[in-house]
Order: structure tokens, then sequence, then C-alpha cells
């Protein structure tokens, strides 16, 4: 079973849009994965700003893959080193603890997850 950075269940990022490397809803994954998307985190305007001019642009609708395009408040699984990227740049999105995999603490600090943590009644 997942765990998320506190070494219980991983609970489910996102079912509207369905997140996850493997879309089950879940930051969670394998070696298939080299992003490893492992970080819930909670989608702002500037994040996604952020994300666009490094050549991700998660805003925009791909039917063609199944993909909705993301808006602000969407809660998507990020690459750890994205996340990173982007808290080093003044743009982190906020971050979903619960939702977020033991595994990412592999590339990230659990006290700096911790300043960007979204307390889950708050969307």
């Amino acid at each position: 079973m997942e765990r998320n950075v506190f070494n219980e269940p991983l609970v489910p990022c996102s079912f509207q849009p369905r997140t996850g490397f493997f879309r089950d809803g879940c930051c969670r994954s394998s070696d298939e994965d080299p992003g490893r998307h492992l970080v819930c985190a909670v989608m702002s305007a500037e994040f996604l700003e952020f994300s666009r001019s490094r050549g991700n642009d998660l805003s925009t609708p791909r039917p063609e893959w199944g993909f909705p395009g993301l808006m602000p408040k969407d809660q998507w699984c990020l690459c750890a080193m994205r996340w990173q990227e982007a808290m080093l740049a003044g743009c982190a999105p906020r971050v979903v603890l619960e939702s977020t995999s033991l595994h990412a603490l592999t590339i990230l600090d659990l006290d700096t997850l911790k300043k960007f943590a979204l307390e889950p009644d708050v969307i």
C-alpha cells in the first residue's frame, strides 16, 4: 500500500480532474514514471503560468490525451522536481500532504513541504 509523507495510507489527490501518473487519482509513481509525479498540489494561476513558461502548459485542454486542462484550485500530482523548481522561483503551489507520496521525501524535505501545506478543509 502506498504511503503519504506521514507514513500513513496515501489519500487520493483528485478524481476531477483525474490525476496521477496512472490516472488513478493518486500521486504514486513507479520506474515507468521518470517525472516522479509525487506531490499533490493545488493549482494557482501563478504556478500554471510558471509551468507554461517552462514548457509544460497545464492550462490548455488536450482532448486527444484525455486532458481537460487545469484551472486554479484544481488538485494535480506534480513532478517533485518541478514543484521544487517552482518553490525556488517563489511560485510553488500549496501542497496536500495527506495526498503527497512518502517517496517525495527522497527529493524534497518534509519541513519545506509543511510550509506550503494546505489544510484539507480550506478548498
